[in-house]
């Protein structure tokens, strides 16, 4: 009986360590050969970011591709492009009437309340676009959003986080 008790503790922590503030998807060429790419080089042309989150996600994105054996080149195999946005998110709750019931129980006369509420925030997400340099031919594609824009310290927390929930899914698994 312990045996069961733990294994349905072990998989509930994990499932919810495994849940993610972000939305993470990519998607890729079938016909590239992603074992012949081994140099990178980062474009930055579309990167609308202020200097200091610019740095942590090309400093990032860097570090992903190196952990995955590629490394920076004049002449690479694949150009990154890395392309930030953000959007304004108007999010709103309501609550059932509460209150009091007056005659004849809860399915008679009576007073409740019904409570809205609106918050709005900025919600910034990232696109990373792998072009093999060879073709111009956009081969990979990864994008994630989610990124608490608003607030400096969640930035500094979740750019990393988020960039290798991104490139996780490089190269890519046939199949998946």
């Amino acid at each position: 009986m312990k045996k069961y008790i733990f294994l349905l503790l072990a998989s509930g922590s994990l499932a919810f360590t495994s849940c993610s503030p972000f939305q993470v998807k990519s998607d890729y060429a079938e016909t590239a050969n992603f074992n012949a790419y081994k140099t990178y080089k980062l474009r930055i042309d579309d990167l609308k970011l202020n200097d200091i989150d610019k740095d942590r996600v090309l400093n990032e994105v860097s570090r992903q591709l190196q952990t995955k054996g590629m490394s920076v080149s004049d002449n690479p195999d694949l150009i990154v492009n890395v392309k930030a946005n953000h959007k304004k998110i108007q999010d709103i709750q309501s609550t059932r009437p509460i209150g009091m019931y007056g005659w004849g129980g809860p399915f008679g006369w009576g007073v409740g309340m019904n409570r809205t509420w609106t918050s709005n925030y900025n919600q910034g997400g990232l696109t990373l676009d792998l072009i093999d340099a060879r073709t111009q031919k956009l081969v990979w594609q990864g994008i994630g959003s989610g990124i608490s824009v608003d607030s400096p310290k969640s930035k500094q927390k979740q750019i990393p986080e988020i960039v290798a929930e991104i490139m996780a899914n490089y190269p890519p698994q046939k199949g998946r």
